[in-house]
């Protein structure tokens, strides 16, 4: 299974028969990710290719290509050495570069590394069990303090005992001598994604070596990159977008990358800006929210210490992408150099490596107003924003590098017409194999055709969307998300927004619609995240606060206590918010809210991403498991 090392020789690629820049979809037979890091440290061995800043400030690391390679061929040695060649790796690793050495390290020995979130102290297992059993994993990587958390759980779990575990951090092996090749075609498995689980259990989608090096050409033609671009990123690395984004598109550019963690940047998203400012990033991004904190913690003081310049490419995806959001960060930064057509939305998912679609990166965001009511009918009509039930759409741009998108009716498999709303089905180079040991759902999912024509196969993504005359793709939702009431199709994260709005003790990005059947109908829910500082209390008034009264309010110490008290002649403070939220609903979106849930900040079902698991708001509804702090239950 294995080819023996000759000479150095045997890894140098030649760039100019890859195709980079090109149109071509071509991909060269012995070209993978292996051998992609070995030409890396032959030609460039002193180049830093990943920076770490501790705290999200300092530089704490910096890892060349030779030291990357070495750090690879030690550990790729080792798990040779225990035959684990085949095996899967569950790899759980705080932000770091332990991490990137790590996942190469597997690579090199032919193992199949697992990327997932190292749990929290006292964080139930059963996620981790579950991606465990499925991957059938023998192996895991991690660091002698998160081993030392995951220990204590070991009596409870002795699943999770009887893996070999190995750490990185205090390795003393020098075994890279002893390293040899593995034979990697390109349609080798590079790793196991398994996904977020926003509408059901995580499955693990195995990703080629072959999709990894056609999703990364097409991210370096859609971002415009160029060897003098440069990237920073906080985006979690086991996740697709952290992974792909950060770390291989540089390393297959062979371009600087410089990293914080998720956790110093939410804590203080000046930190972010900062480092772009300071490394002189071209490229950085992350979801819609990542923009917002921005907009709300960072000061004008802060402002004034910023360069972005020379940020040429803000690209945003992984959730609903919100003009407003785009409008307010464009507006609050252009005093330090940020242009508005820097901003770059994008679409991608797992099934399909990252990247799917995106515009042209000279150009302003594309966006469309449209009439909402037309919306839960599947048509496209165009209003102007003044109008009222309007709804502005951000455009996802269009097709790169050969790859064929479609949009298709979700019931008849027959493909759509412009302007007309129905499920995105992707067929290309990036695809995924399927998901790993679930051959009835990678069929459903990745063996998808036309009805009409026999054209396939494609992935069905699962998102709702529509193409408009200039085939730009705008995406409108998820399939087995959307709310269908009295034969009318609704969007949750539209009503959510709605939500979100109305007032003041409502967390932004942290609350989920969904239906229940009472008595044989449909019914909306709503549960979404109570603001801290409203905890088990009641307003002395019953006036609802403003954004920028709310505003103000977050800048003041967590510790401090607005003056609330109960008092008869005024209504309860919860009731107030559910009174706000219902009226708001049925306002914007003619629909009555059956019930509100408004739960302890920080407890609403998320996705490893970040994203709003609806499906486990339900759920737990239903089993009466959600952090509830006022329940308006009729």
């Amino acid at each position: 299974m294995f080819t023996e090392l000759k000479t150095n020789t045997d890894y140098l690629i030649d760039y100019s028969t890859t195709n980079h820049g090109s149109q071509s979809n071509h991909i060269d037979a012995d070209f993978n990710l292996v051998n992609l890091l070995r030409n890396r440290a032959i030609n460039q061995p002193q180049k830093v290719a990943y920076t770490f800043l501790e705290n999200g400030e300092t530089e704490l690391i910096n890892l060349t290509y030779e030291t990357l390679d070495s750090e690879a061929r030690n550990l790729g040695a080792k798990l040779q050495s225990l035959n684990l060649t085949g095996e899967r790796a569950l790899l759980l690793y705080p932000p770091g570069v332990e991490f990137i050495s790590a996942f190469f390290g597997c690579l090199y020995a032919g193992v199949i590394p697992v990327p997932l979130y190292p749990p929290k102290r006292n964080q139930n297992l059963s996620r981790l069990q579950s991606v465990m059993a499925n991957a059938e994993a023998k192996l895991a990587l991690t660091t002698k303090l998160v081993l030392g958390n995951i220990e204590k759980h070991f009596n409870s779990t002795p699943d999770l005992a009887a893996l070999t575990w190995l750490t990185t951090d205090n390795t003393q092996d020098n075994l890279g001598d002893q390293w040899y090749l593995p034979e990697l075609g390109t349609d080798a498995i590079a790793f196991l994604q398994y996904t977020s689980g926003s509408t059901g259990n995580p499955k693990g989608v195995m990703v080629t070596h072959k999709n990894l090096l056609h999703n990364e050409q097409m991210i370096e033609q859609a971002f415009s990159h160029t060897h003098k671009s440069s990237v920073v990123g906080w985006l979690p690395l086991f996740h697709d977008m952290g992974l792909i984004g950060n770390i291989l598109q540089p390393l297959y550019l062979g371009i600087p990358c410089t990293l914080l963690s998720p956790v110093d940047f939410l804590q203080k998203p000046y930190r972010w800006l900062k480092a772009i400012s300071d490394y002189g990033a071209t490229t950085s991004g992350g979801p819609n929210f990542a923009y917002d904190l921005c907009v709300n913690k960072i000061t004008p003081e802060q402002i004034e210490t910023l360069d972005l310049s020379r940020w040429e490419l803000a690209f945003t995806g992984a959730e609903p992408i919100r003009a407003q959001t785009l409008e307010k960060f464009a507006q609050k930064f252009a005093p330090c150099g940020f242009r508005k057509a820097a901003f770059y939305p994008c679409y991608g998912m797992a099934e399909a490596t990252l990247f799917i679609t995106g515009g042209l990166s000279s150009q302003e965001p594309v966006v469309k107003t449209v009439d909402e009511e037309a919306l839960t009918e599947n048509q496209v009509v165009e209003v102007t924003q003044e109008q009222d039930h309007s709804i502005t759409l951000v455009g996802c741009g269009g097709e790169w590098l050969g790859q064929t998108v479609k949009i298709v009716d979700p019931h008849t498999l027959t493909e759509c017409e412009n302007n007309q709303v129905g499920e995105i089905w992707v067929l290309g180079d990036s695809v995924a194999k399927g998901y790993w040991r679930e051959p009835q759902k990678t069929k459903d999912t990745f063996d998808a055709y036309i009805s009409d024509t026999g054209e396939g196969p494609f992935l069905r993504t699962g998102d709702l969307g529509f193409f408009c005359e200039d085939q730009e793709l705008f995406v409108t939702g998820r399939l087995k998300d959307v709310i269908i009431i009295r034969g009318r199709n609704h969007y949750p994260q539209d009503i959510e927004r709605t939500v979100e709005q109305c007032h003041g003790a409502i967390v932004n990005h942290r609350s989920a619609a969904f239906t229940v059947q009472v008595q044989g109908k449909e019914r909306l829910v709503i549960t979404a995240e109570l603001e801290r500082r409203y905890h088990n209390r009641r307003r002395q008034t019953s006036s609802v606060p403003s954004h920028q009264e709310r505003r103000k309010s977050d800048r003041r110490q967590n510790s401090e206590d607005l003056g609330f008290e109960t008092t008869s002649s005024q209504p309860p403070l919860f009731e107030e918010i559910v009174s706000s939220i219902k009226e708001a609903v049925c306002k914007h979106h003619g629909l009555q809210v059956h019930r509100v849930l408004l739960l302890r900040v920080g407890t609403i079902p998320k996705t490893s991403s970040g994203k709003i698991q609806r499906y486990a708001c339900r759920q737990g509804l239903l089993n009466d498991s959600l952090n509830v702090v006022y329940d308006s239950k009729p």
